[in-house]
């Protein structure tokens, strides 16, 4: 039985350092309690490439098959490609086995729904109950105990789906990709020679403890110094992100690819309902270009889980996050790194134009600047006058041309102080003197 303590399940699964934190024995009774969720039915469940992750994977398939449930393994496989399989197999659930962009050290399990989409608050509150709980559990015997099919074509079935979504060749199209040491390590590679592109792939050698290691989407200045004029292409650890690299070695986050994106498709007459959804964190610069295009601009907090409740609730076929993750509904469920490049370069193949050309004629993004701040206590935040006053004053004074948001982590004991100004200069004098306030006023 687990000690009580703070919710087990964040905004995307449960994660943790391996072996310590998210131990075989959680893996176990997490399985446990997802099967007598489902009671009988099937999990497809695939990994990212840490070494722990075929331990856990194990772990969580075998407390499914000993409450009777069976799991279908894919193996390593992009997260997009294990939501999209969960869906095409008719799996009652799937999961995913990755911490996403953080370090090799950690690791986490992801639940999805059957249609492949992050599983409800709601149902993860019922699992989190059952795995508290503890035993007894309701154990199968005999011919009831669950088994393991392998999918041996998964990953081909993936590459269909995908490329089968890009009308385009992209033949004349020089990419390079950073594969992260990753689970696009494989397929990210193969999808774009499938689409007729001059392929380079980098930190394509996993060896289970380099994934996310100074590379891939967490860190896209590592590619910008390689691409050569080419297009870069960063994934993270399990592919569900995606930041682009133009031909002058510039970032292109997801802000910007989703500016170019909601341009496309507003133009084509695609963009349903006239409605993008983003997160708080999106750049003003963002904010600024949706209102110029005339497109509706919903708004949530942090989490691409948020994202998707928005984006079903206004059934908009485009959100996502700074940080890379998009959605399109018309395609899929979760992020996908992978897709959103297919997305991406399919605007490039129609304009005809190069991507620097796009960002230019798209957004102009604002300088931003985010600190995290340590405190004692971060519930004082709200009742912490003397810096809401500030934050009032600074506001008044860029006078639309600028934007301040503070926020207090989920997980951490921690305040995130974000500034968005006319000019670095300005973002990093403003962000210096929020972040003494919050250390004088919070501890």
């Amino acid at each position: 039985m687990l000690e009580s303590g703070d919710r087990l399940f964040g905004t995307d699964g449960i994660r943790g350092v391996a072996n310590t934190e998210l131990t075989a024995d959680l893996a176990l009774a997490l399985g446990r309690a997802t099967g007598e969720e489902i009671r009988g039915e099937s999990v497809l469940i695939g990994r990212d490439t840490r070494r722990s992750g075929e331990m856990l994977s194990e772990a969580f398939q075998a407390g499914l098959h000993s409450i009777g449930v069976d799991s279908l393994d894919v193996g390593i496989l992009p997260s997009g490609g294990i939501s999209y399989l969960v869906a095409e197999t008719g799996a009652a659930m799937g999961a995913i086995v990755s911490a996403s962009h953080n370090p090799a050290i950690d690791n986490g399990i992801k639940l999805l729904d059957h249609r492949g989409a992050k599983l409800a608050d709601q149902r993860e509150d019922r699992i989190e109950a059952r795995l508290r709980k503890g035993g007894p559990w309701t154990l199968a015997s005999g011919d009831r105990v669950g088994t393991r099919f392998v999918m041996t074509d998964a990953e081909n079935r993936y590459l269909a789906f995908l490329k089968d979504t890009m009308p385009y060749s992209l033949n004349g199209f020089r990419l390079l990709l950073d594969c992260a040491n990753g689970a696009a390590t494989r397929v990210a590679p193969e999808l774009f020679r499938r689409l007729s592109a001059d392929v380079e792939a980098i930190c394509a050698e996993p060896d289970g403890t380099n994934i996310n290691d100074g590379c891939g989407a967490a860190h896209p200045g590592f590619l910008a110094a390689k691409c050569k004029g080419r297009i870069g292409l960063a994934f993270d650890g399990d592919a569900d992100r995606l930041i682009a690299v133009d031909e002058d070695g510039v970032p292109a986050n997801g802000d910007v690819i989703m500016a170019i994106i909601a341009r496309h498709l507003k133009r084509t007459g695609k963009l349903r309902k006239n409605v993008v959804v983003a997160t708080v964190m999106a750049n003003l610069g963002f904010r600024k270009a949706m209102e110029a295009m005339g497109i509706e601009l919903i708004e949530t907090q942090v989490g691409d889980r948020y994202v998707k409740e928005a984006m079903w609730d206004r059934r908009a076929v485009l959100g996502g996050e700074q940080s890379g993750h998009v959605i399109f509904s018309n395609f899929g469920e979760t992020g996908d790194g992978l897709l959103t490049a297919v997305r991406l370069l399919e605007v490039l193949a129609i304009s005809g134009k190069e991507l620097r050309e796009l960002r230019a004629e798209t957004i102009t993004e604002f300088p931003q600047i985010l600190r995290n701040v340590r405190v004692a206590d971060k519930g004082r935040l709200a009742d912490a006058d003397v810096l809401w006053e500030a934050v009032s004053s600074i506001e008044g004074r860029l006078a639309g041309e600028g934007r301040v948001l503070i926020r207090p982590s989920g997980t951490e004991p921690v305040v995130r102080v974000m500034v968005e100004a006319p000019t670095r200069d300005e973002a990093v004098t403003i962000t210096d003197e929020l972040v003494a306030i919050v250390r004088r006023e919070l501890g």
